[in-house]
């Protein structure tokens, strides 16, 4: 029996080529593809898919939605997110909500069939930059006096970042991020940043 894959991709060049290559593919059938989740899960019961390919930047309902209404409606599915997004809190949202894999579409397209024979024999296929993610988040200090947000801001000042960087990432106001950068500076007993980066990393906190 072939492995039954649905595709749930809003860019239509990226879906059909998506759609030739695994059909190329031995022991592949595409039975559906989708522009959005709802006709996505309106349909799910009906095309019975064993993978499903799920973008995670979507029109109305996202992804990670997606997601978590596929695990309730029919468990035994699998899904790899493929995206763009190497956001950490995307990533482990995703994970969270019932994904069994996330690839990025830089990918070459070998590594797609791979992943889906990987998650069939019960692999969780991951990019190297989101399998070194995940492992990073084990080693922090789970123990942090920093909220999961503000992790989030200082990591990013580590990288370098500048606070209107950081708050277009996180999608709030650059004054959002100052009040941030206040209660770590408060929280970790510093003065500056670099002593607030050093501070974290020697504490094991990013």
């Amino acid at each position: 029996m072939p492995i039954r894959l649905s595709l749930v991709e809003d860019d239509h060049l990226i879906r059909e080529a998506f759609t030739d290559l695994l059909n190329n593919t031995e022991d592949f059938l595409v039975v559906s593809s989708y522009s959005n989740c709802e006709d996505y899960l309106r349909n799910l019961a009906t095309d019975r898919p064993d993978v499903v390919l799920m973008d995670l930047e979507l029109p109305r309902m996202g992804g990670v939605e997606g997601i978590e209404r596929t695990k309730k409606l029919r468990p035994q599915t699998q899904l790899i997110v493929v995206t763009v997004y190497e956001n950490d809190e995307l990533v482990f949202k995703a994970l969270c909500a019932g994904a069994g894999g996330y690839l990025t579409k830089n990918m070459p397209p070998s590594r797609l069939i791979e992943a889906i024979r990987e998650i069939r024999q019960g692999g969780a296929p991951m990019s190297t930059n989101i399998a070194r993610m995940v492992v990073a988040s084990f080693q922090k200090n789970h123990h942090s006096p920093l909220t999961a947000r503000e992790t989030e801001v200082l990591e990013r000042i580590a990288q370098g970042k500048s606070y209107t960087t950081i708050a277009d990432e996180l999608f709030v106001d650059k004054e959002t991020i100052r009040t941030h950068i206040k209660n770590i500076y408060w929280k970790l007993e510093v003065h500056s940043k670099a002593e607030a980066i050093e501070k974290a990393r020697k504490e094991r906190l990013i």
